[in-house]
Protein backbone atom coordinates (compact mmCIF):
# COMPACT_ATOMS: atom_id res chain seq x y z
CA UNK A 1 0.00 0.00 0.00
CA UNK A 2 1.21 3.20 -1.04
CA UNK A 3 1.78 5.71 2.03
CA UNK A 4 0.00 9.17 0.95
CA UNK A 5 2.33 12.40 1.07
CA UNK A 6 3.33 14.36 4.13
CA UNK A 7 1.29 17.03 3.38
CA UNK A 8 -1.69 15.22 2.24
CA UNK A 9 -2.18 13.44 5.85
CA UNK A 10 -1.43 17.25 7.70
CA UNK A 11 -3.94 18.05 5.26
CA UNK A 12 -6.30 15.84 6.82
CA UNK A 13 -5.42 15.62 10.25
CA UNK A 14 -6.44 19.89 9.91
CA UNK A 15 -9.39 19.56 8.33
CA UNK A 16 -10.33 16.01 11.24
CA UNK A 17 -9.46 18.43 13.81
CA UNK A 18 -11.56 21.49 12.64
CA UNK A 19 -14.63 18.66 12.29
CA UNK A 20 -14.35 17.59 15.74
CA UNK A 21 -14.09 21.38 17.24
CA UNK A 22 -17.29 21.42 18.37
CA UNK A 23 -16.73 18.65 20.90
CA UNK A 24 -13.43 20.04 21.68
CA UNK A 25 -14.39 22.75 22.81
CA UNK A 26 -16.15 21.35 25.43
CA UNK A 27 -13.61 19.31 26.40
CA UNK A 28 -11.10 22.51 26.71
CA UNK A 29 -14.03 24.05 29.07
CA UNK A 30 -13.87 21.11 30.97
CA UNK A 31 -10.33 20.65 31.01
CA UNK A 32 -10.08 24.69 31.76
CA UNK A 33 -12.07 23.60 35.20
CA UNK A 34 -9.72 21.00 35.63
CA UNK A 35 -6.93 23.06 35.93
CA UNK A 36 -8.69 25.25 38.74
CA UNK A 37 -8.81 22.17 41.01
CA UNK A 38 -5.01 21.25 40.48
CA UNK A 39 -4.64 19.70 37.00
CA UNK A 40 -1.96 19.91 34.80
CA UNK A 41 -2.09 20.39 30.64
CA UNK A 42 0.16 20.07 27.89
CA UNK A 43 0.08 19.19 24.68
CA UNK A 44 1.19 15.84 22.87
CA UNK A 45 1.98 15.93 18.84
CA UNK A 46 1.97 12.36 18.81
CA UNK A 47 -1.59 11.83 20.29
CA UNK A 48 -2.45 15.27 18.21
CA UNK A 49 -4.39 16.55 21.54
CA UNK A 50 -4.48 18.57 24.46
CA UNK A 51 -3.73 16.53 27.71
CA UNK A 52 -5.44 17.20 31.16
CA UNK A 53 -4.07 14.79 33.53
CA UNK A 54 -4.49 14.75 37.35
CA UNK A 55 -8.35 15.41 36.40
CA UNK A 56 -9.45 15.41 39.97
CA UNK A 57 -12.95 13.79 39.04
CA UNK A 58 -14.65 11.25 37.51
CA UNK A 59 -14.24 6.90 38.30
CA UNK A 60 -10.68 6.88 37.29
CA UNK A 61 -9.10 6.34 34.23
CA UNK A 62 -9.45 9.39 31.14
CA UNK A 63 -12.18 10.26 28.27
CA UNK A 64 -11.64 11.98 25.05
CA UNK A 65 -13.77 14.77 23.85
CA UNK A 66 -12.60 15.79 20.42
CA UNK A 67 -8.88 16.44 20.78
CA UNK A 68 -9.35 16.66 24.54
CA UNK A 69 -8.33 13.91 26.38
CA UNK A 70 -8.90 14.25 30.65
CA UNK A 71 -6.64 11.98 32.85
CA UNK A 72 -7.73 11.26 35.83
CA UNK A 73 -3.75 10.03 36.49
CA UNK A 74 -0.36 11.44 36.42
CA UNK A 75 0.68 10.29 33.43
CA UNK A 76 -1.40 8.39 30.54
CA UNK A 77 1.51 6.22 29.12
CA UNK A 78 0.24 3.72 31.26
CA UNK A 79 -1.19 0.19 31.34
CA UNK A 80 -4.58 -0.30 31.53
CA UNK A 81 -7.07 -3.39 30.85
CA UNK A 82 -9.24 -3.39 27.53
CA UNK A 83 -12.79 -3.60 28.06
CA UNK A 84 -13.18 -7.16 26.29
CA UNK A 85 -10.50 -8.41 29.29
CA UNK A 86 -12.47 -6.68 32.35
CA UNK A 87 -15.68 -7.98 30.94
CA UNK A 88 -14.80 -11.17 30.91
CA UNK A 89 -15.06 -12.05 27.60
CA UNK A 90 -11.51 -12.94 26.99
CA UNK A 91 -7.75 -12.74 28.36
CA UNK A 92 -5.64 -10.01 26.59
CA UNK A 93 -2.69 -8.14 27.76
CA UNK A 94 -2.39 -4.59 29.26
CA UNK A 95 -2.63 -1.82 26.99
CA UNK A 96 -0.97 2.11 27.02
CA UNK A 97 -4.11 4.20 28.05
CA UNK A 98 -2.60 6.42 25.63
CA UNK A 99 -2.81 4.53 22.36
CA UNK A 100 -6.41 3.84 23.71
CA UNK A 101 -7.27 7.20 24.01
CA UNK A 102 -5.33 8.44 20.93
CA UNK A 103 -7.43 6.10 18.68
CA UNK A 104 -10.91 8.29 20.29
CA UNK A 105 -9.18 11.23 18.93
CA UNK A 106 -8.85 9.54 15.23
CA UNK A 107 -12.67 8.28 15.59
CA UNK A 108 -13.60 12.39 16.56
CA UNK A 109 -11.48 13.37 13.90
CA UNK A 110 -13.24 11.12 11.10
CA UNK A 111 -16.52 11.89 12.61
CA UNK A 112 -16.78 14.92 14.04
CA UNK A 113 -19.80 15.64 16.00
CA UNK A 114 -21.42 12.40 14.94
CA UNK A 115 -18.88 10.73 17.02
CA UNK A 116 -21.00 11.15 20.61
CA UNK A 117 -24.01 10.29 19.25
CA UNK A 118 -23.11 7.18 17.47
CA UNK A 119 -21.28 6.48 20.61
CA UNK A 120 -24.01 6.78 23.22
CA UNK A 121 -26.41 4.88 20.07
CA UNK A 122 -23.61 1.87 20.40
CA UNK A 123 -24.36 1.50 24.18
CA UNK A 124 -21.29 3.63 26.02
CA UNK A 125 -18.84 2.71 27.83
CA UNK A 126 -19.39 -1.43 27.62
CA UNK A 127 -17.02 -3.89 25.78
CA UNK A 128 -19.38 -4.40 23.16
CA UNK A 129 -19.29 -1.46 21.92
CA UNK A 130 -17.43 -1.09 18.11
CA UNK A 131 -15.72 2.09 19.47
CA UNK A 132 -14.25 0.71 22.34
CA UNK A 133 -13.28 -2.25 20.43
CA UNK A 134 -11.37 -0.22 18.25
CA UNK A 135 -9.66 1.69 20.79
CA UNK A 136 -8.57 -2.08 22.22
CA UNK A 137 -7.17 -3.05 18.98
CA UNK A 138 -5.70 0.19 18.06
CA UNK A 139 -3.66 0.07 21.80
CA UNK A 140 -3.17 -3.35 20.84
CA UNK A 141 -1.70 -3.15 17.44
CA UNK A 142 -1.39 0.12 16.22
CA UNK A 143 -3.82 -0.08 13.31
CA UNK A 144 -7.72 -0.34 13.15
CA UNK A 145 -9.03 2.31 15.07
CA UNK A 146 -12.16 2.67 12.68
CA UNK A 147 -15.16 1.46 14.62
CA UNK A 148 -16.48 -0.86 11.75
CA UNK A 149 -13.36 -2.37 10.95
CA UNK A 150 -13.27 -5.96 11.19
CA UNK A 151 -11.29 -7.38 13.65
Amino acid sequence: MRVPPRWLLRLAQGVGIVWALPVTAIGLAAGLAALAAGARMHLSRRDLACVFQQVPWGPGGALTLGNVILDTGVMLDRPCNTYAHDAGHRHEPQVLLADHERAHVLQYMALGVLFLPLYLLHGGVVASNPFERAADRYARTGRGWWPWARD
